[in-house]
């Protein structure tokens, strides 16, 4: 048991967190899910990393299962879920051994380095959305990197968009498949993350009022998925890799000064 540190709760607390939890649901309602750690640099301010960690692994559950409101079966790409999900099991278990026994600081480092140059060669290219073909092997190699980071991390987006986004998908089917994807992953770390990081009274707490958070939050990102065509939501999802991997790098390397 690893555990957080104790957690006041304050109002600034609260708020910040509640803040947080909004961004995070906004990204889901957006663009179905894998950028939550853009939220998570608001809740460092105000607690530790593991505590976050444990806040957040229920709620992510909550908001999956929202989301899927919006996201139905029929934007899911059933194909690639059934290459992605096994990959993202064994990934998950493999993070969870990770962040108990090894240096998760380098895997972060790694994976930051990894869509810095997947996104740095779209911009070469022209930031074109073109269609490429699917790869098995891509695919489970996509669902395990992305189970590991997403347990370590909370940043399983990456891998997963480094495999999806050259797909070529619709955005409808983009953003649905991503949420499935992490309605899964998500239920299946919870678990582990309660193990790592127990919550307290307080901690419980703070999840029943962000709880407040998420039906807005989801429904207003939607509306902006709604709201742009397919070139803005891929341009924005490569924008967000760069946020999402430059947020991994710093967390990396700072862990080491």
């Amino acid at each position: 048991m690893i555990g957080g540190a104790a957690l006041d709760l304050t109002l600034t607390v609260v708020l910040v967190a509640f803040a947080g939890v909004f961004l995070i649901c906004f990204m889901k309602g957006a663009f179905g899910g894998g950028f939550a750690i853009v939220g998570i640099p608001l809740l460092s301010f105000v607690m530790d990393p593991v505590t976050a960690g444990g806040l957040l692994a229920p709620l992510f559950v909550a908001m999956d299962l929202y989301s899927l409101r919006y996201w139905k079966a029929s934007t899911w790409s059933k194909p690639d879920l059934l290459l992605l999900l096994p990959g993202l099991v064994v990934g998950i278990g493999s993070g969870y051994l990770v962040f108990r026994f090894l240096d998760h600081r380098a895997i972060a480092i790694v994976m930051a380095v990894i869509t810095l140059v997947f996104v740095g060669l779209w911009f070469l290219r022209g930031a074109e959305v073109k269609a490429r073909p699917r790869s098995a092997p891509k695919a489970v190699a996509a669902g395990f990197a992305s189970g590991v980071t997403t347990m370590v991390a909370h940043s399983g987006g990456p891998p997963l968009a480094m495999y999806l986004l050259p797909l070529g998908l619709g955005k409808e089917v983009y953003a649905g498949t991503t949420s499935l994807f992490f309605t899964v992953g998500n239920l299946l770390k919870a678990g582990p993350w309660l193990l790592v990081a127990p919550p307290n009274h307080q901690v419980w707490a703070l999840m029943a009022i962000c709880l407040l958070a998420i039906p807005t939050g989801v429904w207003l990102g939607w509306r902006l998925h709604s709201a742009l065509d397919q070139r803005q939501i891929y341009r924005a999802c490569y924008g967000l890799l760069i946020v999402t991997a430059l947020k991994l790098l710093w967390d990396g390397v700072s862990g080491y000064l």
